[in-house]
């Protein structure tokens, strides 16, 4: 067994020792330039894969700010059209205290501004909704 033993311990010894060995400027030159470029490579892609990320988070918030943004118009519209039905109801009632065309005059205009209040809401409510 020791009749293989050093033969093999020289054998690893030259290897070993070829490993450290010195390549030639030349060699290391293009080396250098190889890993460089890859390094630049793999920064590029990665510079890509993080902007296309964030496009696609970008584009998920926008249209979740559209959306709110949107419900929160439709929601501003309802609590106009709220607050003109309940003016247009104080107003009937208050034209009760009166008769004849005066009362009918009265509706008339409580009914007429009922419908300004709910057109002015829609327009508003309109104008504020985003598209996507």
């Amino acid at each position: 067994m020791r009749e293989y033993l050093m033969p093999i311990l020289v054998v690893a010894s030259l290897v070993l020792a070829g490993c450290n060995k010195a390549k030639s400027p030349e060699d290391v030159s293009k080396d250098v330039a190889q890993a460089e470029q890859k390094a630049n490579n793999e920064v590029t892609k990665s510079e890509e894969r993080a902007q296309s990320a964030l496009d696609k988070s970008y584009d998920k918030v926008n249209d979740q700010e559209i959306q709110f943004n949107n419900d929160a118009a439709h929601q501003t519209y309802k609590v106009a059209i709220a607050k003109a039905d309940g003016t247009r109801k104080v107003a009937l009632a208050t034209c009760e205290s009166q008769s004849g065309s005066a009362q009918k005059a009265c509706k008339d205009q409580a009914e007429a501004d009922f419908k300004t209040s709910r057109a002015d809401a829609r327009a508003s409510a309109e104008a504020a909704v985003q598209q996507k």
